[in-house]
């Protein structure tokens, strides 16, 4: 049975242009890289716990696998892009007194 699964549209334009380069459709190349990422993560040299690990500052990025540093560094930039709580905060005051350039 077929299913609905929202993705963000920078998820979906970077889908999109690989099907295409791979001959793929949209489906079969999102079926082929969840079988990939299921392949890492059941190979044995790749450890979720690690990279959440390391992703908390209690593991030094530098002991990961090449599989587990890769999407460690995935989830690091994206998190690093976005605003935390505090930064929130303190720029929208400052956005309020319109003292900050920008949004």
């Amino acid at each position: 049975m077929a299913q609905s699964v929202k993705l963000g549209d920078d998820i979906m334009s970077t889908v999109r242009r690989e099907s295409e380069l791979q001959s793929r459709s949209v489906a079969g190349q999102i079926t082929h890289w969840l079988r990939i990422g299921r392949a890492i993560e059941r190979s044995g040299r790749y450890d979720q716990a690690r990279i959440n690990a390391a992703l908390a500052g209690e593991l030094e990025s530098g002991v990961l696998s090449d599989e587990e540093h890769d999407v460690w560094l995935d989830s690091f930039v994206e998190r690093m892009g976005k605003a935390g709580p505090e930064e929130e905060r303190f720029f929208g005051g400052w956005r309020r007194l319109g003292q900050v350039v920008g949004n």
